[in-house]
C-alpha cells in the first residue's frame, strides 16, 4: 500500500489517500472503511445522451466519484476444489510469479459531490481497483486503531511470507500466508484406489503417481518459491504423505532441470505433522517449534502463539483467562490485562458506539503497559478467536469473575442510592 496523502488534525478529523497494490491492501481498506465514511475513488459509469432528433446514445465514462458509504463488501480470491484434470501444466518461466490481485472490494452508497455525469444523491457502487487512489474521510474521525491500521498497511515489502501445502492421500490445498491473510490459492483432489488383494498395489501406486504429478504442476503455478520474501515452504500432512510429496518434488525438479525450485526445496521446505489434511490445520503448523522459530517476528505466527497460550491458560488457570466483551472490559477497568486478544471483526461494527468501546479497551490496555494483539479474521487463528466472541484476555493476576461481578453490582446499587438521596 502506498500513502499518497494524509492530513489528520489533533482531534482526529481529516482524510487519508491510499493506493492499494495487492489483495492484502484490499483487506486493509475493508477494515478501514466504515458505514458513514466519505470515500472518493475512480469509477466507470454508463452515461446516456439524447440527441436533438430523439435518438439515445450510451457510452461508458471513467470519472472520480465521492460517495457516503452505505455498505462495504469484500470477497477474497479462493480457488474452488478441483480435480486432476483441472490443473494444467504451466511453463517454468512463470513459476515464481506471485498470484495476481483478485480480491474484490465493493463500496456502495449515495454520491455526495456534484458531477456532470451523475446526479447528487444517486446510488453508485465503487469497485476498488489495484493501483488506483482511494481517498477516505472518517465520519467520526480517525481513532488510534484506524491510524495504526494505516501505519501498518504502508510498511513496504509485505507479501506472502509462507507458502503451505496441506495434503492428505489424494487431496491438497495450496495456501499463501501474509501478515493479515490466509489465501487458499488452489485445491486439488485426485481419486486414489485402495489397496486390495484383487488389484494388488499397482492401481494404488498409479493413483498416487497421478496425484504427485498434479500436485507438482499446481505447486509451481501457485507457490512463489523463488520470491525473496518467502521465508518458508511448509508441507504438512497426517501420516507419511508429506515425505512422498517432497521426494517427488525434488526428483521431478531434478528431471526438468529446474535449479531454482531445487534450491528453494532444499533451503525453505519444512515438513510438519498435522492431525487433519484440511486448511484449519494451519493453526497446528504455526504452533510447531520448527515454524515458530523461523517466523517469530511475523504477525500471524504471533497470533497463533498467543492464542495457544490463552487456551492453555484457560485449561490450567481459568481465573487468568477471560473472554467475552463484558468480562474483558471489567478486567481492563481493573488494569489486570497482560495480553489482549481482539479480532479485527469487532472494529468493523456499523455501530460507532460499539467500535468506540473496543478502541477504548485497546487504548486502556496499552496505556497500562499491556500487549494488544489484533487478530485478522482472514487467518485460522482469527476465526477461532471469533468463535470465542472475538475478544479475550490473559490476565497478569487472577480474578474471580463472580466476585468482580458482585462488586460491580454493589457499586451500581450504591451509585443509584446516592443519586436518589441527592434528589
Amino acid at each position: 500500500m502506498k500513502l499518497i496523502n494524509r492530513y489528520i488534525d489533533k482531534h482526529g478529523a481529516g482524510h487519508v489517500t491510499l493506493r492499494p497494490e495487492d489483495d492484502e491492501d484490499m483487506w486493509h481498506l475493508y477494515n478501514l472503511i466504515q458505514v458513514g465514511d466519505s470515500v472518493r475513488a475512480p469509477a466507470i459509469r454508463r452515461v446516456q445522451n439524447v440527441s436533438s432528433t430523439g435518438s439515445t446514445e450510451s457510452h461508458r465514462v471513467r470519472l472520480n466519484l465521492t460517495i457516503q458509504v452505505g455498505r462495504v463488501d469484500f470477497s477474497s480470491s479462493a480457488a474452488p476444489a478441483g480435480s486432476a484434470g483441472e490443473s494444467s501444466p504451466t511453463e517454468q518461466s512463470g513459476s515464481s510469479a506471485p498470484p495476481p490481485t483478485s480480491a474484490g472490494l465493493h463500496i456502495a452508497g449515495r454520491v455526495t459531490s456534484e458531477n456532470p455525469h451523475v446526479k447528487l444523491g444517486a446510488f453508485h457502487t465503487l469497485d476498488i481497483e489495484a493501483n488506483r487512489d482511494v481517498r477516505i474521510e472518517k465520519m467520526d474521525g480517525w481513532d488510534s486503531v484506524a491510524v495504526g491500521r494505516v501505519e501498518e498497511a504502508i510498511i513496504p515489502g509485505r507479501g506472502a511470507e509462507v507458502g503451505a501445502v496441506v495434503c492428505g492421500e489424494g487431496t491438497a490445498a495450496f495456501c499463501l500466508l501474509s501478515q493479515h491473510m490466509t489465501l487458499v490459492a488452489n485445491r486439488i483432489s485426485v481419486p486414489i484406489p485402495r489397496k486390495s488383494a484383487a488389484s494388488g498395489a499397482s492401481q494404488h501406486e498409479k493413483g498416487m503417481t497421478k496425484f504427485y504429478a498434479t500436485l507438482y504442476e499446481s505447486f509451481i503455478r501457485h507457490i512463489p518459491y523463488a520470491s525473496v520474501g518467502l521465508r518458508a515452504i511448509v508441507i504438512a500432512s497426517p501420516g507419511w504423505v508429506r515425505d512422498g510429496v517432497l521426494t517427488y518434488l525434488l526428483e521431478e525438479a531434478g528431471r526438468r532441470g529446474d535449479k531454482n525450485l531445487q534450491r528453494a526445496l532444499k533451503e525453505k521446505v519444512v515438513k510438519i505433522h498435522v492431525s487433519s489434511p484440511h486448511v484449519h490445520s494451519l493453526v497446528e503448523v504455526l504452533k510447531s517449534p520448527e515454524i515458530s522459530a523461523q517466523l517469530k517476528e511475523t504477525k500471524f505466527a504471533r497470533e497463533g502463539i498467543v492464542l495457544d497460550k490463552f487456551f492453555k491458560m484457560l485449561g490450567t488457570d481459568e481465573m487468568r483467562a477471560w473472554y467475552g466483551p463484558d468480562h474483558v472490559c471489567l478486567a481492563a477497568d481493573r488494569g489486570a490485562i497482560g495480553t489482549l486478544l481482539i479480532s479485527d471483526d469487532l472494529f468493523r461494527s456499523s455501530n460507532p458506539t460499539t467500535r468506540k468501546r473496543y478502541v477504548e479497551v485497546v487504548e486502556a490496555v496499552q496505556q497500562k503497559g499491556g500487549e494488544v494483539v489484533i487478530f485478522s479474521s482472514m487467518h485460522e487463528s482469527g476465526q477461532q478467536l471469533n468463535q470465542l466472541t472475538g475478544i479475550a484476555a490473559i490476565l497478569t493476576f487472577p480474578l474471580d469473575i463472580e466476585v468482580v461481578e458482585a462488586e460491580e453490582r454493589e457499586a451500581k446499587e450504591e451509585a443509584e442510592k446516592a443519586a436518589e438521596e441527592e434528589e
